[in-house]
């Protein structure tokens, strides 16, 4: 049961993604500008006034802090490619963050992939696949996005190899975190350099967003 300060959190966070999402609709950049920095800062206030037994909720704050870096960085991707692959860096650092905080989770229970063997493969199969279509366009950036979706992917089956170890509700979330994560950054990546689609921007945002607030949620739902 969230406090009546968190619920506060919950609907500024809320609030603040459908103004971001109505600039990119209404191309509205200085909307944009305005609101996305107070995405994460919003969440991380959120994951700050959760009381809970369950350790290292500063990965995850850490986690959050260079997600809200990268959100500033790639503002100014056009200006310069050295902001987005700043924005990568960024990205990369919360993800190996979030990795840490998965394998961190110790329990008794095995892993799902005891049971499910074909897991890892499948995972691995899509990221495999997405990279070998980008790679004829990715440039100069084929190492550090190879490197990225490797990563991400990692990101989505640790938080599948905790889904037996906490309880049904966290590990819902978090699986839904890692997996929206993914596709956001999928989207992302088909729209920059594969084909640009349409209503891009809102997808992504729109998953991005979903993604850093249901591993929040995860965490809050998380009983030691």
């Amino acid at each position: 049961m969230l406090q009546p300060k968190q619920k506060i959190t919950v609907y500024i966070f809320c609030i603040a993604t459908i103004i971001d999402l109505i600039s990119i609709a209404t191309n509205s950049q200085l909307l944009h500008y305005m609101v996305k920095p107070l995405l994460m800062p919003a969440l991380m206030v959120l994951l700050w006034l959760t009381v809970s037994k369950v350790h290292n909720k500063s990965l995850l704050l850490t986690g959050l802090f260079f997600s809200w870096l990268g959100d500033i960085l790639l503002l100014f991707e056009n200006r310069h490619t050295l902001f987005f692959i700043l924005g990568l860096i960024s990205f990369l650092t919360t993800h190996i963050f979030y990795i840490i905080y998965f394998l961190k989770i110790r329990p008794k229970q095995t892993s799902l992939f005891k049971k499910y063997r074909f897991l890892p493969a499948l995972v691995a199969m899509y990221g495999i696949t997405l990279t070998w279509q980008l790679f004829p366009h990715l440039g100069n950036l084929k190492i550090p996005v190879v490197v990225y979706a490797a990563v991400i992917c990692c990101m989505l089956l640790c938080s599948i190899h905790i889904y037996n170890r906490v309880n049904n509700n966290a590990a819902i979330c978090y699986i839904t975190g890692a997996l929206a994560f993914v596709i956001s950054d999928s989207l992302l990546a088909i729209n920059k350099f594969y084909t640009a689609f349409p209503y891009s921007g809102l997808l992504i945002m729109l998953t991005y967003c979903a993604a850093q607030y249901f591993i929040v949620q995860g965490y809050i739902k998380h009983k030691t």
